[in-house]
């Protein structure tokens, strides 16, 4: 139990970032157009693992209809010394949110709900929330009311006030207590749970990324009447041939399944695979929307070149064109200034669970990427992104914890160039 404990705090942590460095850039005129060099990848994913910063690494990158590069290093599992391959199984975390919110807005094409609706007419228990305001003379908290119902709006675009694990105030504290996202209940459990604890802030002032996207989950099971599981392998992965993406993975399938490796003192120690391989190789009843999928480099390369090709691939079409448009844009207010660590992610806002490039990279040390991109990645530091100037998109797997933004950086450079900085922004 501890250790599923552990695994559940592990997947609910948020992926991290690199600080941006002050200084802008020196050199003149830098390249706006590029080529892929695959020698250059290559290296790349091959210093990954000799530098000790990854066990395993692979990548593939689609560009103008048609694939441009595929390349691994290194080991899916060190202990059985099975290397990592095109169809490694890899737990991608976060990479998960994306995949709701696309389920969510299909919802959202029937009519079936407003953006700017309160939360509370599909689930009423987030009626009449309560926000944490600090501590009173005694150093006991105090609790106001929210000043406006939470929408739909917030909780994709994490604006809503929710928690996402343990943290400093006594609204983290009751998070914890209230654990809404134990793996024993169902979606439903875990909204009813969220909705007892206190909103950290009041909806719409801030960005904090937190549980909202299971709180998407849960509305996409309640607007149509599905499990969550059931509506998106439905809608999603079968229309779109993702064969091999999933919560609960098939027992056949374990022996392509990437261990997990976290960093201890300085060195990638591979956890025990009963541990690593909880969540997908037994049920469960909950299935999160913003964590637990495992996929492939394919499959999760049609899911991003379905976007790219504005919500259709081969023929099968899953949004409209506007629709993914508008989850590609950035929907946070100018006002909005308190925003954790999204800075740390570059010169970006955020759409409907997307980071959303805004400007050229400001700095020689921000990750390179073209205006108009979008993206997200996992805590196993996995990473993926929709370039649509380049008509490129990429998926990067690694199973490394914590999240090492690094291999982001050196991904990125390897891909653009390191001194790539795209076409400029409005």
């Amino acid at each position: 139990m501890r250790g599923k404990r552990l695994a559940l705090a592990m997947m609910m942590a948020c992926a991290g970032s690199a600080v941006i460095a002050a200084p802008l850039f020196a050199q003149a005129a830098p390249a706006e157009t590029f080529k892929i060099d695959r020698k250059r990848i290559d290296a790349a994913l091959a210093a990954m693992i000799a530098d000790g910063r990854a066990a395993g690494t692979s990548a593939l990158i689609w560009q103008d209809g048609r694939e441009v590069y595929f390349g691994n290093a290194g080991m899916a599992d060190r202990e059985a010394k099975r290397p990592m391959r095109r169809d490694t199984i890899a737990q991608i975390y976060s990479m998960t949110k994306p995949v709701t919110g696309v389920a969510l807005m299909r919802l959202w094409e029937q009519g079936k709900f407003r953006l700017d609706d309160p939360l509370a007419k599909y689930l009423p228990e987030y009626a009449n929330m309560r926000v944490y305001a600090g501590k009173d003379a005694a150093g006991q908290p105090r609790y106001v009311a929210a000043e406006r119902p939470i929408t739909v709006r917030d909780i994709l675009r994490h604006t809503a006030g929710f928690a996402y694990g343990a943290g400093p105030t006594p609204a983290h504290d009751a998070y914890v207590a209230a654990e809404p996202l134990a793996l024993a209940v169902p979606l439903s459990e875990a909204s009813k749970r969220l909705a007892t604890v206190p909103l950290l802030y009041q909806p719409g002032t801030q960005w904090e990324y937190s549980i909202a996207v299971d709180v998407q989950a849960a509305l996409v099971e309640k607007l149509s009447g599905q499990p969550f599981a059931d509506y998106v392998r439905a809608h999603i992965f079968e229309p779109l041939k993702m064969t091999e993406t999933a919560w609960r993975q098939p027992d056949a399938r374990l022996p392509r399944f990437a261990a997990m490796n976290v960093k201890r003192d300085g060195k990638l120690v591979q956890q025990p695979a009963a541990e690593a391989q909880t969540l997908n190789f037994e049920d469960h009843a909950l299935t999160p929307g913003g964590f637990g999928l495992a996929s492939t480099l394919d499959d999760y390369s049609r899911f991003a070149r379905m976007l790219l090709n504005k919500g259709s691939l081969d023929g099968v079409r899953i949004l409209k064109p506007s629709t993914v448009k508008l989850m590609a844009t950035d929907q946070l207010d100018p006002a909005i200034k308190e925003r954790a660590w999204l800075p740390g992610k570059g010169a970006v806002g955020f759409g409907f669970d997307f980071a959303v490039r805004k400007s050229p990279p400001q700095t020689a040390e921000e990750n390179r990427g073209a205006t108009g991109e979008y993206f997200w990645d996992g805590m196993a530091s996995t990473l993926f992104w929709v370039d649509p100037a380049n008509k490129l998109t990429a998926v990067f797997f690694v199973q490394t914890i914590p999240y090492d933004g690094t291999l982001h950086h050196d991904f990125r450079a390897a891909v653009y160039g390191p001194d790539y900085r795209g076409p400029a922004g409005d």
